[in-house]
């Protein structure tokens, strides 16, 4: 059987597609298309913004910018460069935008667990019957000193609720987060069915602040799952894939 799902490589279609629901308003960080007008806006704006690319995935080429007494920072990977005008920063940044559309994003400092960043991964997947099911949620944990969590960038997956309850969650809380992070994943499932048909699954990447409210960092459309394998308990990884198989998706 073919694997048959849509999907959308532009972050900023599905960014806005996003913002066209209401209720999503509230969890989605300011979100640009680069350029100089709008590298200023969000840095007058947020102390911590992100350059990526519109179509990157995996967490490569991201930048992450932080506002500084003197000038602007900026970190690749866990390399650092410091720039004294916005100036000097716009034109570094615009030799990646040359070649390919970048956006910025308000920066979202991440909870910790045992004092590593984290974010959360919701995974809906969609049965034969039509209908949107949240069938996974797990962590990121991203290594101290890199800008993405993501596996393929030294990140680790974690189990939602011993990442939280190291995080300092309590049980009851946890539960609580896990319910409304499922409802969101269904949520997001309508709002990109009114936009495209075709849509099987999705992988929400979500982020807790240090308030513990969520924020919707990105939707993948081919979310990665075979990460899931090395984890000890295989019953996450056997659930997301007993789904996958009713649309041609065997890892």
């Amino acid at each position: 059987m073919k694997y048959r799902s849509s999907t959308v490589g532009s972050k900023w279609t599905k960014t806005k597609w996003l913002l066209k629901r209401r209720d999503f308003l509230k969890h989605i960080p300011q979100t640009m298309l680069f350029n100089k007008h709008n590298l200023t806006t969000m840095l007058t704006s947020h102390s911590v913004v992100y350059f990526k690319p519109t179509n990157g995935s995996g967490g490569v080429n991201i930048i992450r910018i932080k506002k500084r007494a003197q000038g602007y920072q900026t970190q690749s990977n866990s390399i650092k460069v410091v720039y004294r005008t916005i100036d000097q920063l716009f034109n570094n940044l615009k030799r990646y935008s040359a070649h390919r559309p970048y956006l910025l994003q308000k920066g979202i400092a991440l909870a910790k667990t045992n004092g590593r960043p984290f974010d959360i991964r919701v995974m809906v997947q969609k049965t034969n019957g039509g209908k949107w099911v949240s069938t996974a949620v797990f962590t990121k944990i991203g290594r101290s000193g890199k800008v993405a969590t993501n596996y393929n960038q030294g990140g680790k997956i974690g189990y939602f609720r011993s990442t939280l309850s190291d995080a300092g969650y309590h049980a009851a809380s946890i539960q609580r987060k896990e319910a409304k992070l499922k409802r969101m994943g269904v949520s997001v499932g309508h709002c990109f069915d009114r936009h495209l048909k075709g849509f099987r699954e999705l992988g929400l990447d979500v982020a807790l602040d240090s308030a513990g409210k969520p924020w919707i960092l990105e939707v993948n459309t081919r979310p990665q799952f075979y990460p899931l394998k090395h984890l000890k308990d295989k019953g996450l990884y056997r659930r997301i894939v007993s789904f996958a198989k009713q649309y041609g998706r065997r890892k």
